[in-house]
């Protein structure tokens, strides 16, 4: 039988799902990450999401979030299958919201393709990534996307 843990589960599950995914954001931007961080990334990343599954605000949007940071932390690593299924289930996910995070989907999937060497599936996704950057509101969110993808275009 579980016993009940004597702290406030739910915040405990609110300070975990940021705290790591920003963990795990700080070791994405790191140069020259060691073996030993490359695992922290990527286990960061896991119990995010797992903290986010757990908290009564999870939404499509935070698992669109959530996974394709996941896919950028396989890619990051080299491994293409893994950046791909991440990134499958981030546009899955994304399917209802708006364009910023449909075309960040498309974004993880471009790389993810980039990496496998399949250009032609790369470039598909980078142009519907494109016509979504081109919806979106927020300017500086726009921006931001448009960067991302001019620089995964320029490395194809």
């Amino acid at each position: 039988m579980t016993q009940e843990p004597d702290f406030d589960v739910a915040a405990a599950h609110k300070y975990f799902a940021a705290n790591c995914f920003n963990r795990a954001w700080d070791l994405i931007e790191k140069d020259n990450r060691t073996a030993a961080e490359d695992r922290m990334m990527v286990a960061l990343n896991q119990a995010s999401l797992f903290h986010w599954m757990n908290r009564p605000d999870c939404s499509d949007r935070r698992m669109s979030i959530g996974y394709w940071q996941a896919s950028r932390i396989q890619a990051l690593l080299g491994n293409a299958p893994e950046a791909q299924r991440n990134g499958e289930i981030s546009l899955a996910y994304s399917h209802d919201l708006d364009p910023f995070y449909i075309g960040y989907a498309h974004e993880a999937l471009a790389r993810s393709a980039s990496l496998a060497g399949d250009k032609a599936r790369a470039v598909e996704h980078l142009s519907r990534a494109e016509a979504q950057a081109a919806q979106v509101a927020e300017k500086a969110d726009r921006e931001l996307l448009m960067a991302d993808l001019a620089a995964l275009r320029g490395a194809l």
